[in-house]
């Protein structure tokens, strides 16, 4: 099915009183009254927090046709409401900022959150000295606060279940 942008809908209202028409059978898909209100409940699902596309799909699955959802998130891809790169940089830098978490554990926060894991990896490599600092930081952080409570062995053991690696363990032992 062909999604349109935004001019196309807007050019299609015009001339096919106000119903998106699949290209193929021409069948009447959805009214562009629909595709609006489906747009405003998507952005302002957006807006309350940045999703991924993954978030918005899981989110409007059964309340909104396939095809209205594809062409929404179509349009505000082209908008740059829905961007899942900028949503990764967006994450990592707020997990640094917040909280302790090895590379594995960012890893799988995105990856829970729908963005593709390639694209996770990608990042990764392109920002590798400064994920691999907060990762050596957030040992150091846990290592500190878990000494006065556990034997170093068991803080070792503690933090290569939580996917450090083992070289930012090291370095702070």
């Amino acid at each position: 099915m062909k999604t349109y942008n935004l001019e196309e809908i807007k050019e299609l209202s015009k001339n096919s009183k106000n119903y998106i028409y699949d290209d193929d059978n021409e069948n009447k898909v959805y009214s562009i009254e629909e595709f609006d209100k489906a747009k405003t409940r998507i952005l302002k699902y957006i807006f309350y927090k940045k999703r991924t596309e993954s978030e918005v799909r899981k989110k409007f699955y059964k309340e909104y046709k396939e095809e209205i959802i594809d062409d929404v998130i179509e349009d505000l891809k082209e908008n740059g409401y829905i961007n899942d790169e900028n949503y990764i940089t967006r994450a990592i830098d707020e997990f640094i900022a917040l909280k302790n978490l090895s590379i594995r554990e960012v890893k799988y926060k995105l990856i829970a959150k729908g963005i593709n894991s390639n694209d996770i990896d990608t990042y990764i490599d392109n920002n590798y000295d400064r994920i691999m600092e907060y990762e050596k930081q957030s040992a150091k952080n846990i290592i500190n606060k878990k000494s006065s409570q556990m034997e170093p062995q068991d803080i070792k053991i503690y933090l290569m279940k939580k996917g450090y690696r083992e070289e930012s363990i090291k370095e702070n032992f």
